[in-house]
């Protein structure tokens, strides 16, 4: 599921610690109800096995040595547009508290009234890094806290395309910075409740555009696009029904703010900045704690400049 994520400045950063002070007290409160329930009544950890949620990142650091590969696919529909696609974040353990990975990109539309896609797409190639700041600790009722960066590599096409529909990429290499926090809950039947909160802003670099491309320009462009800030919050909930069974659910924002383009001779012209909320209920079901899936959808609903649009979304993960 695509997870692209205005610069990070003061209201940025105040929702940041609102966030985080949401997740810490939501951990004292657990930690206040669990002590009323004796340990042995309890859900262990060993006991929940997850895969979710279809858009958070964990900010649990891999193992050393180790590699996590999750796979997804999914079908976003709109006003008569199909965008069918994959990503797959192939990560691996650094460290102990450094995890590094690739995510490739793949995708193919389809329009309803024709002028869709002639073959699947390459997209860009985005490089992840992250730092554990923290590991969880239910003793010291501590959550788990990561950094990260995500550099995205203009591979795909986006320029001097045949038919709009054939761009994938970008073109530009964005910077994206995020936070990670994950914390875990007892629930008064002693079922465990997963909660993650991220937040990330990104900044694009211009980028040189000719003829037809993914910003919209037609045949004899030639000037610049610049690609607008943008900052997303993700708050993910999920469920252990059972060791094999979980409910998951995201609510999402993005914010994005306005494209501008120059032409050659320096007329400018700029998009509408939008804002994307999104809903995503899932249900995971994982064989073992190494091997799982997750089959989710994504309603956006039609607000300000964006239309109303529903993505089905199937992953599997697998820990090596």
């Amino acid at each position: 599921m695509p997870r692209h994520i205005e610069p990070i400045r003061f209201q940025r950063v105040s929702r940041k610690i609102l966030l985080a002070s949401l997740i810490y007290g939501a951990g004292i409160a657990s930690h206040a109800v669990a002590a009323e329930f004796p340990v042995s009544t309890q859900q262990s950890l060993d006991d929940a096995w997850w895969t979710g949620s279809v858009v958070s990142n964990s900010p649990a650091p891999l193992p050393k040595g180790h590699g996590y590969v999750e796979s997804y696919f999914y079908d976003a529909k709109s006003s008569g547009v199909d965008a069918w696609g994959s990503q797959t974040y192939m990560l691996y353990g650094l460290s102990d508290r450094v995890t590094v990975g690739v995510r490739p990109l793949f995708g193919y539309t389809h329009i309803d009234a024709g002028g869709g896609s002639t073959h699947v797409g390459t997209g860009d190639l985005s490089l992840h890094a992250q730092y554990a700041l923290t590991t969880y600790s239910r003793e010291k009722n501590r959550p788990a806290i990561a950094i990260a960066i995500e550099e995205s590599l203009p591979t795909g096409k986006y320029d001097r395309l045949d038919r709009a529909s054939n761009g994938f990429g970008s073109g530009a290499r964005t910077t994206t910075l995020g936070i990670y926090a994950q914390h875990y809950f007892w629930m008064p039947n002693g079922r465990i409740l997963r909660g993650r909160v991220n937040i990330s802003g990104s900044h694009s670099d211009r980028v040189h555009v000719r003829d037809l491309s993914v910003y919209g320009t037609s045949v004899g462009f030639d000037g610049h696009a610049h690609p607008g800030n943008s900052v997303s919050f993700d708050n993910a909930w999920e469920y252990s029904i059972t060791r094999n069974w979980v409910l998951a659910t995201d609510f999402y924002y993005d914010h994005d703010a306005a494209t501008t383009l120059r032409d050659a001779s320096g007329t400018r012209t700029r998009s509408h900045a939008s804002d994307t909320f999104a809903v995503v209920p899932a249900v995971e079901y994982n064989w073992s704690p190494r091997v799982g899936a997750i089959f989710g959808t994504r309603y956006i609903p039609a607000w300000g400049h964006n239309t109303r649009s529903v993505t089905r979304v199937v992953a599997i993960s697998i820990f090596l």
